[in-house]
C-alpha cells in the first residue's frame, strides 16, 4: 500500500483523497461545505451569503475591498481564529460548524459575535478576490476556497440563472 502510495505520489491529489483510501474513495471539499449547508443554518448566514453572491455577480469586486481593521482582527484574536490567509481548509470547516452553532446560542453576545466574524470574513474574502494576492502563496492555506464554497451552498442565488430573474 504504501509502495503503491509512493509510486503514484506526483499524480496524488490531496484535496480529493485520503491518504489511505482507494481509487474508488473519493472526496471533496465540496461535500463538506454541502454537508454544512444542510445543517440548521441561521437565517443570518443565509442573509449574508446572499448579500457576497450578489455583489459578486452584480460588480465581480472590481473595486478594492478594504482589508479588516485592527478591531475585527483582535474579535478573531479573542476566539483563537487565523485571519484568511492563515487558515486551512480544515480550520475552516470546524470554524463554520463552530458559528452555526453560536448563531443559534441563546447567548446574544455570542450569536452577535458568530455574525460578525462571518461577516468579517466575508470582508477578507471579498479582499482576497479583489486583489487577487494573498501574502502566503502555500496551496495549505485555502480556506478561503472552503468560505466560498460555503457562501455558495446556502445562499439562495447560487446560481446565475437565478440571478438573471431578478429586476433591479
Amino acid at each position: 500500500m504504501l509502495n503503491e502510495i509512493a509510486e503514484n505520489k506526483y499524480d496524488f491529489d490531496l484535496t480529493s483523497k485520503s491518504t489511505l483510501s482507494g481509487a474508488n474513495d473519493t472526496f471533496t471539499s465540496r461535500s463538506f461545505a454541502a454537508l454544512l449547508a444542510k445543517n440548521n443554518v441561521p437565517a443570518s448566514h443565509k442573509r449574508i451569503a446572499d448579500n457576497y453572491l450578489i455583489i459578486k455577480k452584480i460588480f465581480k469586486f472590481q473595486a478594492c475591498m478594504s482589508r479588516i481593521s485592527n478591531v475585527e482582527k483582535s474579535l478573531l484574536e479573542k476566539y483563537d481564529f487565523n485571519t484568511l490567509e492563515y487558515t486551512t481548509m480544515n480550520q475552516m470547516y470546524k470554524e463554520l460548524e463552530l458559528l452555526q452553532k453560536w448563531s443559534v446560542s441563546d447567548d446574544k453576545t455570542l450569536s452577535e459575535a458568530a455574525d460578525n466574524i462571518l461577516t468579517i470574513r466575508v470582508k477578507e474574502l471579498k479582499f482576497l478576490e479583489a486583489s487577487r494576492y494573498a501574502s502566503i502563496s502555500n496551496e495549505i492555506y485555502n480556506g478561503y476556497k472552503a468560505l466560498e464554497q460555503y457562501l455558495k451552498e446556502i445562499s439562495k442565488f447560487q446560481t446565475v440563472q437565478n440571478l438573471r430573474t431578478l429586476n433591479f
